[in-house]
Parts: structure tokens; C-alpha cells; sequence
């Protein structure tokens, strides 16, 4: 069986890689990091933020894998914000359906679903279930603008929508488990979406222009990073004992005979 986690950016795959010995893999400028966890092959990919740099890196996957090697299932995991208030810095949210902006209207629905038997799965293993991700093309600062897509979803975040779309091409089976950073009530520090990278990484110089020119932000970006630390080792552990989960079951081989029939 083989697995694809992808990350937007290392900071949110650096726990795991401490909890478990991760080989890395240069393939056409992509960071992948392979290890195995019972019968399943898994690979962690760093896509960087936002919907275009994921569909890039997932493109590049696509080209790379062969028809005996494309991935069984694929987890989109990394940060979340969230938008109800009953959601906590450190929960794992495992939501039903994905929705994004409208610049995805060119699609057939403008609504996907991850795949049931592995979110009850993700519930089994303590996620809290959510009815749904609105994957959004900026980062939302201001807990008003947060308050403002309440209605429409729980969690926000910047590729998992691009990312199922994408992996549901090949076939994978797709599951969502993201922690969340940042409750629904507090804004965020700086604005994240200022601080890129070329590469679609956070850019500490960019940052640091930021604090710069604004420094009574310094001692909440602490704050944000300590949650951001937290919620990025809980999801490591989670995410280490789901996969082991999902190894037992032989989810992959349960794949391919629905394929065949």
C-alpha cells in the first residue's frame, strides 16, 4: 500500500519526522521524505501554501508515478484555522466535504467529499468531526473575516481542496486531518501571506520586515508560534498512530479491488 501526507510547509511536518525515521528524496526540485510504517509505504511531501503551489507539486507526483506506483490513499494534512468558536488550538478536525473559492467554479462540483471509511477511521482515533473545509486563496487575518465564512464551514486552510481534487484524478482514496493553529476568536499576528517565499515557504526575512514595522505584533507572534509548535505535535502523534491504523486494515489492497470491480 502507499500513502501520500502532504504538508504546506516543514514546520508542520518537523515533529513527525522527529518521531520516526524519514528518508529524503530529490525529485524535480520536490522535498519527499519516505519511511514505512507496517505494510504501507508512506511519503510526506512539502507542497507550500496556497491552492497553485499544491496543484504544481501534485502535478510534478503525477508525472513521477507509473501505473504500479500511484499512491493508495492521500492525506492532506498540516494547519488549520478555525471558524466556530467551539474549535481549539490542538484539535484534529477530519471534515466531510471541501469547499473553496469561487475561482474553482470551471470545475464540475464545486464541493468534494473525502472518503467515509477513512474519516470514521480518523473519528475512531479521536479527530473531531466537522461538516466542512473551505479551502480559502489568502490567509484570513482578521477574526471578522473568519466570523464572516462561519456559515459556510468550521476550518479554513489554503490547498486541501487542490489537493483531493488532484489525488481523486489518480484514484486515491482521500482523507483530510488537519490541527487547528488558531482559534476563531483571535487575529492572526502579521499577515502570513506577506511573508512567501519564491518557493511558497514562510520567509523569515519577510517576517521579520513585518515585526519590524510593527512591533508590538512581536510578543503575539510568539504566542502564534507556540500554538503553531503545539497543534503541529499533536497532529505528528495523530497522524503516526492513524497510519498504523490504516496499515493494519490494508487499506490500499481494499482500494484496488473497488477499483477492479
Amino acid at each position: 500500500m502507499r500513502v501520500l501526507v502532504t504538508f504546506a510547509v516543514d514546520a508542520e511536518f518537523a515533529p513527525w519526522r522527529k518521531l520516526r525515521h524519514f528518508a529524503s528524496v530529490d525529485y524535480d526540485g520536490l522535498q519527499l521524505w519516505r519511511t514505512k510504517i507496517g505494510g504501507a509505504d508512506i511519503t510526506a511531501l512539502l507542497t507550500g501554501i496556497g491552492a497553485p503551489a499544491s496543484a504544481q507539486a501534485l502535478g510534478l507526483m503525477m508525472n513521477m508515478a507509473d501505473e504500479q506506483k500511484y499512491f493508495d490513499v492521500c492525506i492532506s494534512s498540516g494547519l488549520a484555522g478555525a471558524l466556530c468558536p467551539t474549535l481549539a488550538v490542538g484539535d484534529i478536525v477530519a471534515p466531510q466535504s471541501l469547499i473553496a473559492e469561487s475561482r474553482y467554479a470551471d470545475s464540475p462540483k464545486d464541493e468534494l467529499r473525502v472518503d467515509a471509511e477513512l474519516r470514521k477511521l480518523a473519528m475512531e482515533a479521536g479527530a473531531v468531526s466537522t461538516n466542512c473545509l473551505f479551502t480559502a486563496d489568502r490567509v484570513f487575518v482578521k477574526a471578522s473575516e473568519k466570523i464572516a465564512c462561519s456559515s459556510r464551514a468550521q476550518s479554513v486552510d489554503m490547498e486541501s481542496f487542490e489537493i483531493v481534487k488532484q489525488a481523486s484524478a489518480w484514484g486515491a482514496r482521500n482523507v483530510v486531518l488537519r490541527a487547528i493553529s488558531d482559534s476563531a476568536e483571535e487575529d492572526l499576528p502579521i499577515d502570513f501571506g506577506l511573508a512567501l517565499s519564491n518557493n511558497h515557504q514562510v520567509s523569515l526575512s519577510k517576517v521579520l520586515l513585518q515585526v519590524l514595522k510593527n512591533p508590538i505584533a512581536l510578543p503575539a507572534l510568539v504566542r502564534f508560534g507556540r500554538q503553531s509548535r503545539h497543534a503541529a505535535q499533536r497532529l505528528a502523534k495523530f497522524l503516526d498512530g492513524y497510519l498504523q491504523m490504516i496499515a493494519y486494515a490494508n487499506y490500499g489492497e481494499r482500494s484496488r479491488e473497488a477499483a477492479a470491480r
